[in-house]
């Protein structure tokens, strides 16, 4: 059993601010492999395609047959804790803050034997373990031996909450409380032990179901918060911006159409203005703050999350404008990880299909509900994913992206 987390101090602000740390983050470009895995959630090993043995640590080649072809495929994870130790002392920077810090030597039913992190509800060796890979503080993919069932307080370990975002105990800002998203995201936040969520809320003339009961709910403070107004996100920020700790952008414009069929320009730059400017406006003012507290200890900076959608990856004709939007706002999001990443704060991207929304009223099911995207965002988090593909129709999308761009081009363009 893990003992529950508990809720940090108030910080002290006359000590100095502490400067983030990361661990070491060097990797061959074959180790990536399972960094990029890991930022979706998923535990993958190369494979050799000749002798089908399976590799770990990454390599170029296969260590039975010398092959070069080599596949990353998922794997179940399980295997046999053999060994347990407990670092006292590192050289490591990062580390030295960190011991004591527990690893483990699991042998894998899959045949590699390991060195992972070890999460305290592993039972002491020799037991059953589940291994899975998590993005660590540099976000780089590493390995992590856990408990084969889930064990009491399972995410308030202090190792394993050095690899991910769970709001518990943090302080969020939601920009758009007035979606059905973003309220569906409010709830759940609170449901998961923030400590504090500001709602952001624009255009204060249009009345939207259910909006008046978030203010019901002990830890949500409301902000009026207009995305497309400088000085709106400037001066929020200078009021919070020193505060958050978790910053979801749930806020977008999303209008049907694509080019010929509608004359003007007026709905595409509104989509732009808040799909992309607003993304913008949000990192300029909030990105340097929370960099700032990136080593604030318990509950530091660590997460941004983008909602996007899976017309960023290819354009949807029907949703044309939308599209070109949300893949400008996915180009700005890497960016805007890049530059987040020296301090170990997380950007994720969540890539819904439609939403079962207004604007996608005509699209046959299935539909992605305000309640079940809220829940992926949550689970990423926890987590600590970088992307994440929630519904159906986002997966079936990914695929096909993923074997060939241009056929699903063409696909869409029919």
């Amino acid at each position: 059993m893990i003992p529950p987390l508990p809720k940090p101090p108030r910080k002290n602000p006359i000590l100095r601010t502490r400067l983030p740390l990361l661990p070491p983050s060097a990797r061959s470009r074959a180790a990536l492999g399972l960094t990029a895995a890991a930022s979706r959630g998923r535990f993958e090993l190369q494979v050799c395609n000749d002798c089908g043995a399976v590799q770990y640590p990454p390599r170029e080649s296969c260590h039975r047959c010398l092959s070069g072809k080599l596949c990353w495929r998922a794997q179940e994870g399980s295997g046999e804790l053999l060994a347990t130790t407990t670092v006292r002392h590192s050289h490591d920077t990062f580390f030295q803050e960190r011991v004591p810090w527990r690893l483990a030597l699991v042998r894998l039913d899959v045949g590699p034997t390991v060195v992972a992190h070890l999460h305290a509800g592993c039972p002491p060796a020799p037991a059953r373990v589940r291994l899975g890979a998590r993005l660590d503080k540099a976000g780089q993919g590493v390995l992590v031996a856990f408990p084969m069932d889930e064990v009491p307080n399972m995410a308030d370990d202090r190792q394993l909450r050095e690899m991910t975002c769970d709001p518990k105990f943090r302080k969020v800002l939601v920009t758009d409380g007035k979606s059905a998203v973003g309220q569906a995201v409010v709830r759940g936040l609170a449901a998961a032990g923030a400590d504090l969520i500001w709602v952001g809320h624009a255009e204060p003339w249009k009345e939207t179901a259910r909006f008046a009961e978030l203010a019901t709910l002990p830890q949500v403070a409301l902000l009026p918060l207009e995305l497309t107004d400088s000085q709106s996100v400037r001066e929020i920020a200078a009021e919070i911006g020193g505060k958050v700790d978790i910053l979801i952008n749930t806020a977008e414009v999303h209008r049907t159409h694509g080019i010929s069929s509608r004359s003007g320009v007026e709905t595409a730059r509104a989509e732009m203005d808040v799909n992309y400017f607003g993304l913008l406006r949000l990192a300029q003012e909030f990105a340097p703050a929370m960099r700032a507290r990136a080593a604030d200890g318990q509950s530091s900076a660590v997460a941004w999350v983008n909602l996007l959608s899976i017309y960023a990856l290819s354009n949807f004709p029907p949703h044309g404008t939308f599209s070109a939007s949300k893949a400008a706002a996915l180009s700005l999001s890497q960016c805007l990880r890049a530059e987040m990443r020296s301090s170990a704060i997380r950007v994720i991207n969540v890539f819904p299909g439609p939403i079962d929304d207004e604007w996608n009223q005509t699209l046959p099911a299935p539909k992605l509900s305000a309640e079940a995207l809220a829940k992926a965002i949550l689970s990423a988090l926890q987590d600590g994913v970088e992307d994440v593909y929630p519904g159906d129709v986002a997966q079936e999308w990914l695929a096909r992206w993923q074997e060939s761009p241009k056929v699903l081009e063409k696909e869409l363009s029919i």
